[in-house]
């Protein structure tokens, strides 16, 4: 089995095991992390297994223990096993909010959209005006200004939900990994690279039951929640409130959604009035942003060959764009690798992978909904 390391928060190593019964790490470019591991209670070092304490594969793959059980049986009855379950170690971000400056109402910044990301990880976590919101473990790796420009601005939002939305918006992946030769913890972005099969910069990689590369392929199309064109609701009241309108498509092509957008900003920090471009891009920018929720939506998720033409952290790797076939359906794409999760069980190791957006769940959907009552419900 894969060797894993359990640290202390502060670093101490407190045991190393290889014997656990299985481990199904799950690692999220754009998301949250997780993993489940299934051990005998009676192996050494299970002791150190407790909330808080740090499962490590290596210091790129570290979870934070958050919930422990004694494993039932299929007939309810205990076995002799702990289930472990711990998230990536990148939700600690998620213990913090966007607390905007004491002169604004939110906090606004622009640029490309690893300085905004960045940006609210010092304001909330490493230099919080308030001491007591400071993680100390945590450092920003050097700035790379990676990424699309985008305008961003919130306000006591979850940092991690913020940080994440982000980076489903501009393509940026997100995380914290360990640096063990000066002990903190590393928040920093990737950006995946385009292995597709229509560019010529990189070998490609093709997933393909054809190719031998897929053992399994999962598709789903759904335009449920789909929308195209939006109308931007800014400030003001009635006949007097600014609407920005964008979207292209006529006909029965067009699927129109009202944006409330009332909190976007008409005013600097010192309360001067923006000129009507940078409203109007304002509005236009949080509209794609919540448009780009509710786009056509296609799921693939596949079980990956571990004995195929491609190996997984060398030929690809998560957040890389790669081409998923399957040509008895009819069905090419280009796609983000989004989701991998590595399966280490005593019949082998194996990979799954999830292409492009996850399937939203019931929760998804709800926040999706509240994010415009919420506007509502600050007025």
């Amino acid at each position: 089995m894969q060797p894993i390391r359990i640290i202390s928060p502060d670093f101490e190593l407190l045991g190393e095991i290889d014997n656990y019964e299985s481990m199904l790490p799950v690692f999220s470019f754009h998301g949250m992390g997780s993993i489940e591991l299934r051990i005998n209670r009676y192996k050494k070092y299970v002791e150190h297994l407790i909330k808080n304490n740090i499962i490590m594969i290596n210091p790129r793959k570290a979870f934070i223990i958050k919930h422990r059980e004694i494993e039932l049986d299929e007939n309810g009855k205990i076995t002799e096993n702990w289930l472990i379950k711990g998230l990536a170690l990148k939700v600690v971000i998620g213990q913090r909010i966007t607390v905007p400056p004491s002169t604004t109402a939110y906090d606004n910044k622009q640029g490309n959209a690893e300085t905004v990301m960045k940006h609210f990880i010092d304001t909330n976590v490493v230099n919080p005006v308030d001491p007591k919101r400071k993680i100390d473990n945590i450092i920003i790796a050097p700035n790379q200004n990676r990424g699309s420009s985008i305008s961003w601005q919130s306000r006591f939002k979850n940092l991690a939900e913020e940080i994440s939305s982000i980076s489903l918006n501009t393509g940026l992946g997100w995380d914290i990994h360990i640096d063990t030769q000066v002990k903190k913890w590393v928040f920093d972005v990737a950006e995946g690279k385009d292995l597709t099969a229509n560019q010529s910069e990189n070998p490609p990689v093709i997933f393909s039951p054809q190719f031998d590369s897929l053992k399994q392929l999962a598709y789903t199309e759904s335009e449920l929640n789909y929308k195209n064109a939006a109308y931007v609701g800014g400030q003001g009241e009635g006949a007097e409130r600014r609407i920005v309108e964008f979207g292209t498509n006529t006909d029965l092509e067009r699927h129109e959604v009202f944006i409330d957008a009332r909190d976007v900003e008409e005013k600097d920090e010192d309360d001067q009035p923006l000129p009507e471009q940078t409203i109007v891009q304002n509005l236009t920018d949080r509209g794609q942003q919540q448009l780009n929720e509710l786009l056509n939506e296609e799921y693939l998720e596949g079980q990956i060959l571990t004995k195929s033409p491609f190996k997984y952290e060398v030929d690809y790797n998560l957040g890389d764009i790669v081409t998923v076939q399957n040509k008895d359906w009819l069905v090419t794409m280009d796609t983000r690798i989004t989701e991998i999760k590595e399966i280490y069980e005593s019949t082998g190791y194996r990979i799954e992978a999830v292409f492009g957006n996850d399937r939203p769940t019931l929760i998804k959907k709800i926040k999706q909904e509240l994010s415009q009552i919420s506007n509502e419900v600050r007025r």
